[in-house]
């Protein structure tokens, strides 16, 4: 199967539920879309491009931060998420902003477009990243800059290890070769910086951020939101029997109590925040 409709064929399964689950998901996630918007050094009435938008984040968020004189354009390369994009602009009633389908590595803007380029998330599942860094910037004003949000290692970030530890007592987790299509792509320190000076990206720098996840829902809630976010875990928990099924929810529900407070969930995070910009 191409890379291309390996992503397509996944990410098409979990729009539904990236949709269900949009204002949560954009509420956990609100500290790397400021971090996004500190780094690519967004303004008000500027012109932002948002790769992998998803269901429309952080597109919705950075549209309502660059004001009415601003605009910012979304992209992903699966229907389902920019239909549902655009269903969320059109409920929250914000204007400026389109969302349309292309992949990050053949973009349909001209040169030199954007003040300002994003990606939350996105840039794990580019099947050749190097090329999309490359037709970003293409995109972009000189000067200007990109920013990208790639997960740290796994073991720092228990948001994805707790419920993943348990599931993979049940089922068999083959380790995933270096440049798999997954969220912890670029976790090693440097590796997706190496890539921004391969393509010639200006003044690329890399940071640590740290911050909490918090999610005010009931801790079953929870449970479901992790299982529906997750294609990889709703493969797992499908080959399991119910019997097997009613254990991994039992002791998943024992974990997760450790970071559930009276105000909700709360897990610490690790990400990075990488940027550069394109050279003038």
């Amino acid at each position: 199967m191409q890379p291309d409709q390996e992503i397509i064929n996944r990410w098409s399964g979990s729009a539904p539920y990236w949709e269900k689950h949009r204002e949560i998901i954009r509420q956990m996630f609100a500290p790397v879309t400021e971090a996004l918007i500190a780094g690519a050094q967004i303004e008000s009435g500027q012109t932002v491009l948002d790769v992998a938008t998803g269901p429309g984040e952080p597109a919705l968020s950075v549209a309502k931060w660059v004001g009415p004189e601003g605009k910012v354009h979304g992209i992903d390369p699966i229907p389902d998420m920019v239909a549902a994009a655009r269903r969320a602009a059109s409920h929250l009633n914000v204007k400026n902003v389109q969302f349309d389908v292309a992949f990050a590595d053949q973009l349909p803007f001209q040169a030199d477009t954007f003040d300002a380029a994003i990606s939350r998330f996105g840039v794990m599942f580019f099947p050749s990243p190097g090329d999309g860094v490359r037709e970003i910037l293409r995109v972009l004003k000189p000067g200007r800059k990109l920013t990208l949000a790639v997960w740290h290692l796994a073991e720092r970030n228990p948001f994805h290890y707790v419920l993943s530890r348990v599931v993979d007592r049940y089922v068999e987790s083959p380790p995933l070769a270096p440049d798999a299509l997954d969220a912890f792509r670029f976790a090693n320190p440097g590796k997706l910086l190496e890539i921004f000076k391969q393509v010639g990206t200006a003044a690329p720098a890399e940071r640590l951020l740290k911050f909490d996840i918090e999610a005010q829902v009931p801790i079953e809630d929870f449970y479901t939101l992790r299982l529906e976010m997750s294609d990889k875990l709703r493969g797992k928990i499908a080959k399991l029997s119910d019997q097997e099924r009613k254990e991994v929810k039992r002791e998943a529900l024992a974990s997760l109590s450790e970071y559930n407070t009276p105000q909700g969930f709360r897990f610490p995070a690790e990400v990075f925040i990488v940027s550069g910009e394109k050279r003038v």
